[in-house]
Protein backbone atom coordinates (compact mmCIF):
# COMPACT_ATOMS: atom_id res chain seq x y z
CA UNK A 1 0.00 0.00 0.00
CA UNK A 2 2.75 2.51 0.67
CA UNK A 3 3.88 1.99 -3.13
CA UNK A 4 0.55 3.73 -4.45
CA UNK A 5 0.42 5.93 -1.51
CA UNK A 6 4.04 7.13 -2.85
CA UNK A 7 2.90 7.22 -5.97
CA UNK A 8 -0.28 9.02 -5.29
CA UNK A 9 1.57 11.54 -3.45
CA UNK A 10 4.34 12.33 -6.17
CA UNK A 11 2.09 12.42 -9.32
CA UNK A 12 -0.13 14.77 -7.37
CA UNK A 13 3.01 16.82 -6.55
CA UNK A 14 3.99 17.26 -10.01
CA UNK A 15 0.78 17.80 -11.15
CA UNK A 16 0.28 20.85 -8.66
CA UNK A 17 4.60 21.74 -8.93
CA UNK A 18 3.86 22.10 -12.89
CA UNK A 19 0.70 24.17 -12.41
CA UNK A 20 2.49 26.56 -9.97
CA UNK A 21 5.27 26.84 -12.26
CA UNK A 22 3.29 27.48 -15.19
CA UNK A 23 1.59 30.49 -13.07
CA UNK A 24 4.89 32.03 -11.83
CA UNK A 25 6.30 31.91 -15.30
CA UNK A 26 3.29 32.79 -17.18
CA UNK A 27 4.31 33.75 -21.08
CA UNK A 28 7.78 32.09 -20.28
CA UNK A 29 6.49 28.57 -19.58
CA UNK A 30 5.23 28.73 -23.31
CA UNK A 31 8.48 29.30 -24.89
CA UNK A 32 10.40 27.08 -22.13
CA UNK A 33 8.02 24.22 -23.18
CA UNK A 34 8.40 24.65 -26.83
CA UNK A 35 11.86 25.65 -27.03
CA UNK A 36 13.47 23.68 -24.12
CA UNK A 37 11.56 21.20 -23.07
CA UNK A 38 10.17 19.34 -26.68
CA UNK A 39 12.52 21.09 -28.89
CA UNK A 40 12.79 20.63 -32.63
CA UNK A 41 15.07 17.52 -32.34
CA UNK A 42 13.93 14.87 -29.74
CA UNK A 43 16.02 15.45 -26.54
CA UNK A 44 17.26 12.63 -25.07
CA UNK A 45 15.13 12.81 -21.97
CA UNK A 46 12.30 12.06 -23.78
CA UNK A 47 13.80 8.61 -24.28
CA UNK A 48 14.76 7.98 -20.61
CA UNK A 49 11.74 9.18 -19.62
CA UNK A 50 9.61 7.27 -21.28
CA UNK A 51 12.17 4.11 -20.19
CA UNK A 52 11.18 5.36 -16.93
CA UNK A 53 7.37 5.85 -17.46
CA UNK A 54 6.73 1.90 -18.81
CA UNK A 55 8.71 0.56 -16.19
CA UNK A 56 6.21 2.44 -13.72
CA UNK A 57 3.27 1.48 -15.20
CA UNK A 58 5.04 -2.66 -15.40
CA UNK A 59 5.85 -2.36 -11.85
CA UNK A 60 2.57 -0.71 -11.10
CA UNK A 61 0.93 -3.81 -12.13
CA UNK A 62 3.28 -6.35 -10.32
CA UNK A 63 2.60 -4.43 -7.40
CA UNK A 64 -1.02 -4.83 -7.83
CA UNK A 65 -1.06 -8.66 -9.10
CA UNK A 66 1.35 -9.90 -6.42
CA UNK A 67 0.29 -8.00 -3.63
CA UNK A 68 -3.54 -7.75 -4.40
CA UNK A 69 -3.99 -4.17 -3.11
CA UNK A 70 -7.41 -3.17 -2.44
CA UNK A 71 -8.74 -1.27 -5.39
CA UNK A 72 -4.96 -1.03 -6.63
CA UNK A 73 -5.81 -1.24 -10.36
CA UNK A 74 -7.69 2.33 -9.94
CA UNK A 75 -4.34 3.70 -9.64
CA UNK A 76 -3.15 0.96 -12.37
CA UNK A 77 -5.13 1.51 -14.67
CA UNK A 78 -4.96 5.56 -14.09
CA UNK A 79 -1.03 5.52 -14.91
CA UNK A 80 -1.41 2.93 -17.95
CA UNK A 81 -3.69 5.49 -19.80
CA UNK A 82 -0.32 7.91 -19.77
CA UNK A 83 1.13 4.87 -21.81
CA UNK A 84 -0.69 7.34 -24.60
CA UNK A 85 1.48 10.24 -23.86
CA UNK A 86 4.34 7.89 -23.36
CA UNK A 87 3.68 6.41 -27.43
CA UNK A 88 3.18 9.29 -29.12
CA UNK A 89 6.64 10.88 -27.46
CA UNK A 90 8.46 8.18 -28.86
CA UNK A 91 6.82 7.02 -31.95
CA UNK A 92 5.04 10.49 -33.24
CA UNK A 93 7.03 13.05 -31.33
CA UNK A 94 6.67 15.55 -34.37
CA UNK A 95 2.52 15.14 -33.75
CA UNK A 96 3.60 15.78 -30.46
CA UNK A 97 5.20 19.02 -30.79
CA UNK A 98 2.20 20.40 -33.02
CA UNK A 99 -0.40 19.18 -29.90
CA UNK A 100 1.68 21.18 -27.43
CA UNK A 101 2.13 24.34 -29.74
CA UNK A 102 -1.42 23.61 -30.40
CA UNK A 103 -2.47 23.74 -26.39
CA UNK A 104 -0.02 26.74 -25.60
CA UNK A 105 -1.21 28.63 -27.88
CA UNK A 106 -4.86 28.89 -26.81
CA UNK A 107 -5.84 29.98 -23.68
CA UNK A 108 -8.95 28.27 -23.23
CA UNK A 109 -7.19 24.83 -24.27
CA UNK A 110 -4.60 25.73 -21.65
CA UNK A 111 -7.37 26.22 -19.02
CA UNK A 112 -9.12 23.18 -19.65
CA UNK A 113 -5.41 21.32 -19.31
CA UNK A 114 -5.56 22.89 -16.05
CA UNK A 115 -8.23 22.06 -14.32
CA UNK A 116 -8.04 18.46 -15.86
CA UNK A 117 -4.49 18.22 -14.28
CA UNK A 118 -5.49 20.11 -10.84
CA UNK A 119 -8.80 18.14 -10.36
CA UNK A 120 -6.56 14.98 -11.15
CA UNK A 121 -3.54 15.66 -8.59
CA UNK A 122 -6.43 16.41 -5.68
CA UNK A 123 -8.07 13.28 -6.48
CA UNK A 124 -4.69 11.48 -6.14
CA UNK A 125 -4.02 13.08 -2.78
CA UNK A 126 -7.63 11.97 -1.41
CA UNK A 127 -7.05 8.39 -3.06
CA UNK A 128 -3.78 8.03 -1.21
CA UNK A 129 -4.82 9.48 1.79
CA UNK A 130 -8.51 7.62 1.93
CA UNK A 131 -8.07 4.67 0.03
CA UNK A 132 -4.10 3.41 0.13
Amino acid sequence: MLYFRILCFVWAGIGIGSRIAMGLMKDNWAVWEENKAYKEQRPAWVIMMSIVGVVLIGLTWWVYITKSIPYGWILAALITITGIKIFNLVFQYDKFRVFVKTMLSSKQKMMQLNIGVIVLSVGLVFIALFLY
